[in-house]
């Protein structure tokens, strides 16, 4: 009986474990790092996990930009001042920014299980800004 007790509160723990994240990540006008920023701007998640990304300060968006999300996932695009949640169920690295802070460098990176699309999102071309933050996120990114 204590053997069956002992199993069965180890299959909820176990099961409690693979459950999936919740992210939140704030787009805020002064931030940790500066001016217009996500903040965290890097996140590390799996697949099934969702990021919520919250107009903490008025008048930002968010959007993942092109040719930086995986193969098979889905693009998507917020509006002005909306609080924007996503499920990443392809795992890779998810670019996004603040479409009107984009050159002053608001962007942010996702990196969902392996980073299966590396070589395609550093090809992306960066503006202004977003150049050199980008760099310093490609730097987190884990080893394959």
């Amino acid at each position: 009986m204590k053997f069956a007790i002992a199993a069965t509160f180890a299959a909820v723990l176990m099961a409690g474990s693979a459950q999936a994240a919740e992210h939140q990540v704030q787009m805020l006008n002064k931030g940790e790092k500066g001016a217009m920023v996500f903040q965290p701007d890097f996140v590390i998640a799996q697949p099934g996990d969702t990021i919520t990304f919250v107009p903490t300060d008025k008048m930002h968006d968010v959007q993942s930009i092109k040719d930086m999300i995986p193969e098979g996932a889905t693009p998507f695009k917020g509006k002005m001042n909306e609080q924007v949640t996503i499920t990443v169920d392809k795992e890779g690295i998810y670019g996004v920014k603040c479409s009107p802070h984009y050159g002053m460098g608001m962007v942010a990176m996702v990196v969902v299980g392996k980073p299966v699309n590396l070589e395609q999102a550093k090809a992306v071309k960066q503006v202004g800004k977003a150049k050199k933050v980008f760099e310093g996120l490609f730097a987190q990114v884990p080893a394959n």
